[in-house]
């Protein structure tokens, strides 16, 4: 599906954003409506799609008691501490997230139980942990 969607609405690209998506929205239309899928047993996508009858209702109410507060990410996709700004990332806007101090000016910022990496407050950066969501490595092993 994604060969067939790059070769069809990106060859030749759209000459602006719009023309782009509008190439995608067609291409989309027509994959879901009008093209037969081997793997549907010759249905389209639109006649054998059911939407979920469970609702969905985001992410549960997340609290952090191990760490000294939580803080919440701006839309922008950064948190404000003593008067600094720094960038986590707009994916998490609108997140709680947990902030504990680790040493003087130096705090662990986590997601839920992953931890996401460490602020220095005074050069404002987030120094990130190499992939917090993959499998976590015992000290012992």
């Amino acid at each position: 599906m994604h060969l067939t969607l790059k070769k069809e609405t990106t060859r030749p690209p759209g000459m602006n954003s719009l023309q782009q998506q509008a190439r995608f929205d067609e291409f989309m239309n027509e994959f879901n409506t009008e093209r037969p899928h081997e793997a549907l047993d010759m249905k389209t996508p639109g006649v054998v799609y059911q939407p979920s009858s469970r609702p969905y209702r985001g992410l549960p109410e997340v609290d952090y008691p191990f760490h000294d507060k939580d803080i919440l990410v701006t839309s922008c996709g950064r948190i404000c501490m003593h008067r600094k700004k720094i960038n986590i990332s707009s994916v998490m806007a609108g997140q709680r997230l947990g902030i504990k101090e680790v040493d003087d000016g130096i705090w662990l910022i986590s997601f839920m139980h992953y931890d996401l990496g460490y602020i220095d407050l005074e050069q404002r950066t987030l120094q990130t942990i190499d992939n917090p969501f993959g499998t976590r490595m015992s000290p012992m092993s």
